[in-house]
């Protein structure tokens, strides 16, 4: 399986600047929804996730003079999980302490649907790359024809014959394979920009 890319070093030291609008901008673009999701998927209602996420940020907001690219200690992406799932299960954690057992069938099913074990960090990742390859998406759209992008995003993510999308946008075979390429590789660009040289 590939290993999904690094942040990019010079982007967690434009962090350190708290008025770097786009770097925080592209950070929180990118990592906010990967949180939020996290926390979602462990249980936690819409309210308190968006909450956890909250305290996510602060918490590197206030670790981001101290950030330094290491790849020997492990990368930043990591870092961010660990600090996650921690406040994740504090979270979840401080929830099971303030009920009160009540002996109900419900409050044993709610108990068995928690998490038992660590979540596996592959999930973590996936959900990076999917917000990674959304953001390079929304910024890169712009820069194509409607066909062009209509024939990369049938092929390549609704998994549409290249065959049927050229009836579709009445041209060839073959100038749906150049679009998609050519988005393809526009995507890789950008998303390169946002990763680690």
């Amino acid at each position: 399986m590939e290993q999904s890319p690094a942040t990019r070093a010079s982007l967690l030291v434009r962090l350190r600047d708290p008025r770097d609008k786009e770097a925080w901008g592209q950070f929180v673009h990118v990592y906010a929804p990967v949180v939020y999701g996290f926390a979602r998927k462990r249980g936690l209602q819409d309210a308190d996730a968006a909450d956890l996420m909250q305290e996510v940020l602060r918490s590197v907001a206030g670790a981001a003079n101290r950030l330094e690219y290491d790849p020997k200690r492990g990368t930043f992406r990591s870092w961010l999980y660990t600090v996650t799932r921690n406040k994740v299960y504090s979270f979840l954690d401080g929830q099971r302490r303030r009920e009160r057992g009540s002996g109900d069938s419900g409050v044993q099913e709610r108990l068995e649907e928690l998490p038992a074990d660590d979540p596996e960090p592959a999930e973590w990742d996936r959900e990076y790359d999917r917000r990674l390859f959304a953001w390079a998406a929304d910024e890169v759209r712009g820069e194509f024809q409607d066909s062009t992008w209509q024939s990369f995003w049938r092929t390549a993510v609704d998994g549409q014959s290249p065959k049927q999308v050229a009836a579709d946008l009445r041209t060839s075979v073959g100038a749906v394979y150049v679009a998609k390429s050519r988005v393809l590789t526009r995507l890789r660009q950008r998303v390169q920009e946002l990763q680690e040289v």
